[in-house]
């Protein structure tokens, strides 16, 4: 088996996680040969002996394989695959497999992230339109998450001026969350690219949104908050971001308005206000991102 197959498994598999996974992939490159056999690979990913139980049984069900089956027509990439995004692997726990459904050339493009509130106004409407239109003259691929609010607001933007989109979500490729995106969430995997970290099958959780942020804040040279709440989820993403050293630009907005008081406050510690295209244009285009991985 190929490390490259093991990963894929591993990702596939119920009680390993990333940490472990991690452990694993660290110690096959080192050793120069694959571990498949389930005891030594819970022992190599220092499982618990609660987590191993599982693991080790996990791996020898035939619902594992009934998995390994379903996801053999997906399209799938890998931290060992050679177009691997390197904007990635500068981020907090790149992962360590991806799956796709759509056209993966664009995970090479220039990208430009726009997040915001889940309870976008009009005024986020006005402004992801405003800012995008013209860009529609030199390609940028948008990149978002796919939730209500400002992440459907730039998806269904870039698609109205011709812009590529890659949609980053935090349920398996079969599943559309919220359930009123699953026209768009299709309409992206026909023309752009839709991007998880999750096998099919699994649905929705807190924690996924959250980790799904680092890979929003990854893929991107330049990240936009459209509106945020103080304390939102936007301002996590914003926060990986300047992490990564992208460029953090936010829409400012009126004092009183609760749903600009994050950007204002972006603003206020050092992000770039955005007041139009050539704010983004600036900024976007001109990183050059090196591996730290491994």
């Amino acid at each position: 088996m190929q490390l490259r197959s093991l990963l894929i498994r591993l990702q596939l598999a119920h009680g390993i996680g990333y940490a472990g996974m991690v452990r694993v992939l660290q110690a096959c490159r080192r050793r120069q040969t694959v571990v498949t056999d389930p005891q030594q690979l819970s022992q190599i990913a220092q499982l618990t002996a609660s987590r191993r139980s599982r693991f080790i049984a996990d791996w020898q069900a035939a619902d594992f394989q009934h998995r390994l089956k379903r996801h053999a027509q997906v399209d799938i990439l890998t931290i060992l695959d050679a177009d691997y995004p390197p904007a990635l692997l500068e981020g907090y726990q790149p992962p360590l497999v991806l799956f796709l459904r759509g056209h993966r050339e664009l995970l090479a493009s220039r990208q430009l992230a726009v997040v915001g509130a889940r309870q976008a106004t009009s005024y986020a409407e006005r402004a992801v339109q405003r800012l995008l239109a013209p860009l529609a003259t030199d390609p940028v691929t948008i990149v978002s998450g796919l939730a209500k609010g400002a992440d459907g607001l730039a998806h269904r933007a870039a698609l109205q001026f011709h812009l590529p989109t890659i949609a980053v979500i935090g349920t398996g490729l079969d599943i559309s969350y919220p359930r009123q995106h699953s026209e768009l969430q299709q309409q992206i995997a026909n023309v752009g690219l839709v991007v998880s970290e999750y096998p099919l099958g699994v649905g929705p959780e807190p924690y996924h949104f959250v980790a799904r942020n680092r890979i929003i804040a990854g893929l991107c040279q330049t990240l936009i908050v459209v509106e945020a709440q103080a304390h939102s989820g936007s301002l996590i993403t914003a926060n990986l971001a300047l992490q990564n050293n992208r460029n953090v630009l936010a829409v400012p907005g009126p004092i009183d308005a609760p749903y600009s008081v994050g950007c204002n406050e972006l603003i206020v510690a050092g992000a770039k206000p955005v007041l139009n295209s050539r704010h983004i244009y600036r900024r976007v285009f001109t990183k050059n991102l090196t591996s730290r991985f491994f």
